[in-house]
């Protein structure tokens, strides 16, 4: 980015929002990883990193979670390993250890085969980079041990050594110990013991008694009473030690490099570990962010676009105090390209300048805004900013010295695709020559297409919307009765100046006050008044718009209680009809019987004459009852297919889109809303759960249909003795065993009156799948079966509906 660019960065806070974002980092290189995140420019680019932390947010929101694991600081001692003959010491090799282990343990998580692919497609360059080396994982741990000591057994020599240098210390201690014990009462400390000094064993002694010990002092007690002796008899015992010591030094060294020799060809797959195992952090970071801070991902839009902002936060003062942030909706269309924005000091207009700019720096940077899911951001080139007061004395620079150099600059570098910022254009100078340079710069950067937020004091720039294309006023509401900003942004209506009636609330004479506003040209006295009926109408609007929406809210409800209760009576009409066509159909089967009986009965008679005749009239009674019976049969399934359409919730009632109530068919048509609709699958909250499902399984269904998943029901009747399962689990048993288990679950659900259960038979070589299958075809109490839905099972379970 150019110098423009840097100094809006810096002016914009945007490395304390990076900074925010890197708190939820769980480790330093993590949290590093974030703080050097830089806008992308390029659409795909965005939309890869959104990917990401899409991806790491709902492998934490599964069932058991994803954590990243720790990441080591091992960035030095690799670069390090470069350098052939150089040592890693005891300490770095374990956190090698660590790196490898972080890595396989991730590879294998984001590996599983029930990880849904769709979710780790955007992850596969970081998974690929993850180094699986089991095998140097087992010898650095057989090297060196949690604290990054080595081991005694890492060589033969070492152990020989270590246990050589055990016992002679051993043996010195005791011989000193005893040497002590001679000492005379007068010479010895009290609670003395045998301790170490200038890596020598010594013994303490009273300083009076240091000619009858003789030896080497080295050390002396803080009072100077007590020396450290090493006595003669341990000199030689010492030297020993001292000798073990170097032996062994150079034993752990040859062992080291011996390890270390063995991981240097591993030195860039471990590199690319760590890489890949620190943007896991990075990105679990951000998605820890996104879910504290209400973060969503929007749609991106180019500059020349335009754009929509719903709900969107400041995101520095979120994070400080979330309740207290009014959110802003900012909708600006391709050919509006200039935002002026104006109203009284303390209104927010700077918070907005900088929120707008924030919001899609953080986009830019593969990090969800806080901003509601319908918004699209716009993605531009370059930011440039001028905000606040830049006064310099070492440069003598004056603040309007100042502010024009920063308005050159971004005269000079401001492209169609950048965003520029202005506070407070045409401060510092002449009211009238202010003006008419801001008009001019806000002027040029409209005709060049670069969108531009600026906010201003002066009147005579609310009228360049009237002037220049592309230009748009807007305003921050403010409580005229309180004299106290709302934070509310208003977009086509300029905001005007409290000036006059702040002081007057702060008791200025009144006597002066009138002079005053004597004093403001009636033009703008004129514009004024018109402004103020213009935001009284605008509030008056506002509610009517309010009390509008909640009849038609209103409205709409009756209206799907009306024709729920109307379905409902054409259903309890149709069941009616239902019931007395099928007590028809049973009454004409039976006299159906009632007459072959009879018929019957006069043959076995012997009434031979006539029974051609009586035969003949037979034949045609039972073709008027099976025509009877068919017709009641007939009307009987028309109406089991008017039920059945009736239940199909069908599209008539919209499309299947974020924020739509769909019922579920996999979860037995319960009903929840759509969160998120990405390439043919979508996200459903149903209850306090979340699932994905294909949208072709969705029905888009009333949103009164969408109930709690727990809610308290009155209980009528006698309860259950047992609770009735819905699932059977058949695995694990022999075919000539399932029938019981089988009937039994069908016995149960229908004594409970359930739609469905489920059996689980798994997938194995099909046989019991066969026999299942076989046993509720026969079972007439069984209204279908079929093979368990991706989502359900699949192949390995059976789904049974209960007649």
């Amino acid at each position: 980015m150019s110098r423009g660019s840097d100094h809006a960065l810096t002016v914009l806070e945007f490395g304390a929002a990076l900074d925010m974002v890197a708190g939820h980092a769980g480790s330093p290189a993590g949290a590093r990883r974030v703080r050097a995140l830089t806008p992308l420019m390029d659409h795909a680019a965005i939309d890869h990193a959104l990917d990401q932390v899409d991806a790491i947010r709902r492998l934490m929101d599964e069932d058991g979670g994803f954590a990243p694991e720790l990441v080591p600081e091992l960035d030095a001692p690799l670069a390090r390993l470069r350098v052939p003959g150089t040592a890693w010491s005891g300490p770095e090799l374990r956190l090698a250890h660590t790196l490898l282990g972080a890595s396989r343990r991730s590879r294998d998580t984001l590996r599983q085969p029930q990880r849904d692919s769709h979710i780790v497609a955007s992850l596969t360059s970081i998974i690929d980079a993850l180094i699986h080396a089991p095998q140097i994982e087992r010898d650095l741990d057989r090297v060196v041990n949690e604290e990054g000591v080595v081991r005694d057994d890492a060589s033969p020599a070492l152990r020989k050594v270590r246990r050589e240098l055990r016992g002679a210390e051993g043996d010195l201690v005791r011989m000193l110990e005893r040497l002590m014990a001679k000492l005379e009462t007068h010479h010895r400390v009290d609670d003395g013991s045998v301790s170490l000094r200038n890596g020598r064993y010594v013994i303490p002694v009273r300083r009076e008694g240091r000619g009858a010990v003789g030896g080497i002092v080295h050390d002396t007690s803080a009072s100077g009473a007590t020396v450290f002796v090493e006595p003669p008899a341990a000199v030689e015992a010492g030297n020993r030690i001292r000798e073990l010591e170097a032996e062994e030094l150079r034993e752990v060294h040859r062992v080291l490099l011996e390890v270390t020799d063995t991981i240097r060809p591993e030195r860039e797959a471990m590199l690319g570990a760590l890489g890949a195992l620190t943007e896991l952090d990075a990105l679990a970071a951000r998605a820890r962010y996104a879910r504290g801070h209400g973060g969503t991902r929007p749609g991106l839009a180019l500059a020349g676009e335009g754009f929509a902002v719903h709900a969107g936060r400041h995101p520095l003062l979120l994070a400080n105090d979330a309740v207290a942030v009014v959110p802003f909706d900012l909708v600006m269309e391709p050919g509006e390209r200039t935002l002026l924005v104006s109203g009284p000091n303390t209104g927010g207009k700077t918070v907005l300048l900088k929120a707008m700019a924030l919001l899609s720096l953080l986009v830019q940077s593969g990090i969800p805004a806080p901003v509601g899911p319908e918004s699209r951001v716009p993605i531009f080139d370059r930011f440039f900013g001028d905000i606040g007061d830049e006064q310099s004395i070492a440069a003598s620079l004056s603040t309007f010295s100042a502010h024009l150099r920063n308005l050159g600059e971004i005269l000079r570098e401001a492209t169609a695709a950048s965003l520029v910022l202005i506070d407070e254009l045409g401060s510092g100078t002449d009211p009238v020559e202010g003006a008419a340079l801001g008009g001019a710069i806000l002027e040029e950067l409209t005709r060049r297409g670069t969108f531009t937020i600026a906010t201003t004091h002066l009147g005579a720039l609310k009228e360049l919307a009237q002037e220049v294309p592309g230009v748009v006023n807007a305003s921050l509401q403010f409580d005229a009765v309180r004299l106290a900003p709302t934070y509310r942004l208003i977009k086509g209506i300029p905001g005007r100046s409290y000036g006059i009636s702040i002081a007057r609330r702060l008791a200025l004479p009144e006597s002066v006050l009138a002079r005053a506003e004597q004093r403001v040209p009636k033009g703008e006295r004129d514009v004024a008044a018109l402004l103020e009926d213009l935001e009284a109408r605008q509030e008056a609007l506002v509610g009517r718009e309010r009390d509008v929406a909640l009849r038609a809210e209103t409205v709409a409800d009756r209206a799907e209680r009306v024709s729920t209760r109307e379905s409902d009576v054409k259903g309890k009409e149709r069941e009616l009809e239902r019931s007395a066509r099928q007590e028809a159909r049973r009454l004409v089967l039976d006299a159906r019987q009632e007459i072959e009986r009879l018929i019957q009965q006069l043959r076995e008679a012997g009434r031979d004459a006539g029974m051609q005749q009586l035969d003949a009239t037979a034949l045609e009674i039972r073709r008027a009852v099976e025509r009877e019976a068919a017709a009641q049969a007939a009307a009987i399934a028309v109406l089991d297919g008017m039920q059945a359409a009736e239940r199909d919730p069908g599209a008539a009632l919209g499309e299947v889109v974020v924020g739509a109530t769909v019922s579920v068919s996999s979860l037995g048509g319960k009903a929840g809303e759509v969160i998120r609709v990405r390439n043919g699958d979508a996200t459903v909250m149903v209850g306090a759960m979340k699932i994905s499902a294909p949208v072709a399984e969705l029905r888009v269904v009333s949103r009164r249909k969408r109930e709690p998943v727990e809610k308290a029901i009155p209980l009528i009747g006698d309860q259950p003795d047992v609770v009735v399962r819905t699932e059977v689990d058949l695995r694990g048993m022999r075919v000539m065993d399932v029938d019981d288990a089988i009937l039994q679950a069908v016995d149960d659900a229908v004594r409970a009156d359930l739609s469905a259960i489920r059996i689980i038979h798994g997938k194995g070589t099909g046989a019991l799948r066969e026999r299942v299958t076989m046993l509720l075809k026969t079972d007439r109490r069984v209204k279908t079966s079929r093979m368990g839905a991706w989502n359900e099972g699949g192949a390995g379970v059976t789904i049974v509906e209960i007649a």
